[in-house]
């Protein structure tokens, strides 16, 4: 099991996270949203729970919850910038269709 954040995209974390001031991780997960299936969830973790699956990438560390783990097993995070627009990308073997 593994996530995975490209240097880009834990330069642009931790760039947050300390002007943010506090976190200790990036907690990644997935909930489920009307017909479609399921959305990515992204947010800053001030506190690593027991249960959570850990990862280190580029001295960012990951979390993720037991029940999206099986959703986003070999996910690597990256930065993009395309024209105005920027943010994470979700690269995820995992995903069928979007």
């Amino acid at each position: 099991m593994s996530i995975t954040l490209t240097e880009t995209a834990a330069k642009h974390v931790a760039s947050f996270l300390s002007k943010r001031g506090k976190g200790v991780a990036l907690r990644l997960g997935v909930r489920t949203t009307g017909c479609s299936g399921l959305a990515y969830k992204l947010e800053y973790a001030d506190e690593i729970h027991p249960e959570d699956h850990r990862f280190d990438s580029h001295g960012i560390t990951v979390v993720v919850d037991p029940k999206s783990m099986p959703y986003l097993d070999g996910t690597e995070l990256d930065f993009a910038r395309e024209g105005l627009n920027e943010g994470i990308k979700f690269n995820n073997p995992n995903v069928k269709d979007e």
